[in-house]
């Protein structure tokens, strides 16, 4: 039987539905409402299990958008998925430079994939920056060796790329390292996700 529902409850009825499903599942009441709005956009119970949280990282992630950081994505579309608005109220905006015909130019020079140029160029920014990853695991890889380096210190990371390609293993390096990360271990993943991540948490300030 087809539910009648206003368009403005049917989020709220979308949650009480997850929740339902749930059951007797205890998420820890920090990480909640993150996992609850990754399944809402995926319609995928996995990520209750799945997405791995560094000690307070949603604390932390809401801390520093709090200051006003950037947001760094790797696609358009994870980028074109965040709130921008209350971001920008904030104090902060949304970074993407994978379409950036320089990035590609020297990308293919290089010899290496524009995430990695992108992460590159991320590192540069004068901000402190969130990077939402959906997409590419060789930007977690590059993440991974600008901290080794010292060159970069994320506010957090969102490690949630999609595939099978280094996938798990660029995700294994994030867990590992001591940098604030949301990360969703094992191949799924994807732009939608790492949007609803960032959202979950401008939205935990803005409600």
């Amino acid at each position: 039987m087809i539910e009648q529902i206003k368009p403005m409850d049917i989020e709220k009825r979308s949650f009480a539905i997850i929740t339902e499903l749930l059951g007797d599942r205890n998420l820890d009441p920090e990480n909640e409402l993150v996992i609850k709005r990754v399944i809402h956009t995926s319609a995928d119970f996995d990520y209750a299990d799945n997405l791995v949280f560094s000690p307070h990282a949603v604390q932390k992630g809401i801390e520093a958008l709090r200051g006003g950081c950037d947001i760094v994505t790797d696609t358009q579309m994870a980028k074109a998925g965040i709130n921008k608005t209350i971001l920008g109220k904030l104090g902060g905006e949304v970074h993407c430079f994978m379409s950036d015909p320089d990035v590609a130019a020297e990308a293919k020079e290089r010899g290496i994939t524009r995430a990695i140029v992108s992460m590159e160029r991320a590192a540069k920014l004068k901000k402190p920056c969130i990077f939402a990853i959906g997409n590419a695991p060789t930007a977690l890889i590059s993440l991974h060796e600008q901290m080794e380096k010292g060159l970069l210190h994320p506010a957090l990371i969102i490690g949630v790329p999609v595939g099978f390609v280094n996938v798990v293993e660029s995700k294994e390096l994030i867990i590992d390292s001591s940098v604030p990360h949301i990360v969703a271990r094992g191949r799924k993943g994807g732009s939608n996700v790492a949007a609803a991540v960032c959202n979950a948490l401008l939205y935990q300030i803005m409600r």
